[in-house]
């Protein structure tokens, strides 16, 4: 008998293919590039002209970086000024980067320094078996060209101290983020007793005046010749690039019936994926965006984890510059028709004013271990649904209409919903929520799934809330322009 796998565990299964794939923002964005292409999504690019590029009835993506992504499908009865159905999530995570310089060694053993990025459960990061991966720059034909990499085993690890050195570790483990947390990458004996012929990679062939020191230079020619090979070049061709650390234990299904996740990067790769999967999944019906007047975007960005503040970052143009595009789209492009800025900016204001956007980022699952720290009327279950996060400071967008008009959505799609309150006396996270809401002036709402261990090395997240998310996207976009009109909001 052949069993078909339900609905739910199919999108978690993708959502875990793409998870694996996916080591750091540029590979998510890679990713969620074919993704989209693979569902007919064309490719634009930001610095040319759209002019005659953007057409009702289709379906687009741009990138940033290669770090942050948007996608939009245009209505067929869109007018200019109309609003925008979006969805915003982020591509980074916490993580442990190359330094610049990164080549070290201490008693025998090769070392990298790492910069900490983000606020991670550093601590998490002891004793796994970790790799690297990332983008880098290479000599190719007269130009540097980015690549891809991943070097799929692992070549680094951060060894705790034995316990019989430390016998309070159990109590207060402690350490120095600068001088502690060094990966060793090998033996230094090994290349000492090895033959330069034979093993050691030869040096960059580079001009005899150097701005800066070489790549073998800076860093551990054993690494620049591994990361030469998972790009297909030669030693001397990497110029240049910027690689995380990774985990190679790969992403699963856990608990006794596979109702878990046991992943990296949950935060926020899963809602990333949820917002992709919407947006493809909202236009499986080939007709529509027939009598769709509004336009359906999903941004996802880079930086969400060091306060956004960067060129391809929710604070930055991105999103902005592209919604003033888009709100001025007509059947003739706006920029043909020789309109004056200010006819161009009342479309933008309308626009903004008419949209709506969903922050979506993972929530805090109540946790059995911890149970005193969450309000008591608000603990959020994992694979009950998509948690609405409110904040009376603004730490997250959330508000009365927002919440209505996502309710309205879910009973579409069947969804289950959760709230969550932090306690008054615990400190709250923020979102990409507040950020684009100020920058826009677009109604917001924050919300995500729930899952325990946010920020650690390997999260715990709901099987199940993977669809959950998508249904909820999907049907948000399907029926925005319509739920829209039936709550009033000055």
């Amino acid at each position: 008998m052949v069993f078909k796998m339900s609905r739910a565990k199919a999108y978690a299964s993708d959502f875990l293919a793409f998870v694996n794939a996916s080591p750091t923002p540029y590979h998510v964005v890679d990713n969620a590039k074919k993704l989209l292409l693979n569902a007919g999504f064309l490719e634009l690019k930001e610095r040319d002209s759209w002019s005659g590029k953007v057409e009702k009835g289709k379906k687009y993506f741009l990138t940033r970086n290669g770090s942050s992504i948007i996608a939009f499908a245009v209505g067929h009865e869109w007018k200019r000024g109309n609003g925008i159905a979006i969805v915003g999530a982020h591509t980074d995570s916490p993580s442990l980067r190359l330094k610049p310089v990164s080549k070290k060694s201490s008693e025998g053993y090769l070392q990298v320094g790492v910069e900490l990025y983000g606020g991670g459960l550093w601590h998490t990061w002891f004793d796994r078996d970790l790799s690297i991966a990332g983008r880098v720059y290479v000599s190719e034909n007269g130009k540097l060209v980015p690549k891809l990499i991943k070097i799929n085993k692992p070549i680094l690890r951060i060894p705790t101290l034995a316990i019989h050195l430390d016998r309070d570790a159990n109590t207060k483990f402690e350490f120095n983020k600068e001088s502690q947390l060094f990966p060793i990458a090998g033996l230094a004996e090994e290349i000492l007793n090895k033959s330069e012929t034979s093993e050691n990679p030869p040096v960059d062939e580079q001009p005899s005046f150097r701005p800066l020191a070489s790549m073998n230079e800076r860093h551990q020619p054993k690494v620049i010749a591994l990361i030469a090979d998972a790009a297909g070049v030669p030693i001397s061709a990497v110029r240049d690039f910027e690689l995380i650390l990774y985990d190679t234990h790969t992403s699963t299904f856990g608990g006794i019936s596979d109702e878990f996740i046991f992943s990296q990067r949950l935060d926020n790769q899963m809602m990333s994926y949820c917002a992709i999967r919407g947006l493809i999944d909202s236009l499986e019906a080939g007709n529509v965006l027939e009598g769709d007047c509004a336009i359906r975007l999903i941004s996802c960005f880079d930086h969400e984890e060091i306060g956004s503040e960067s060129a391809q970052g929710a604070r930055s143009t991105f999103l902005p510059s592209i919604v003033k595009r888009l709100s001025g789209l007509s059947a003739i492009p706006a920029i043909d028709t020789g309109e004056d800025a200010a006819v161009t900016s009342r479309f933008y204001e309308e626009t903004a004013i008419k949209s709506f956007l969903i922050s979506a980022d993972m929530a805090h699952a109540v946790h059995p271990n911890y149970s005193g720290k969450y309000d008591s009327s608000h603990r959020p279950q994992i694979n009950k649904g998509p948690v609405i996060k409110v904040n009376a400071n603004q730490r997250y967008s959330t508000n009365s209409p927002g919440i209505l008009l996502v309710e309205e959505a879910a009973k579409v799609s069947k969804t289950p919903l959760q709230l969550f309150v932090v306690r008054n006396d615990s400190s709250c996270g923020s979102t990409i929520g507040p950020a684009l809401a100020s920058l826009l002036g677009t109604r917001t709402l924050d919300l995500g799934n729930p899952q325990l261990s946010m920020h650690s090395i390997r999260e715990t997240g709901g099987s199940s809330d993977v669809e959950h998310a998508c249904s909820l996207f999907a049907a948000y976009f399907n029926h925005y322009a319509t739920i829209e009109k039936t709550i009033f909001v000055d």
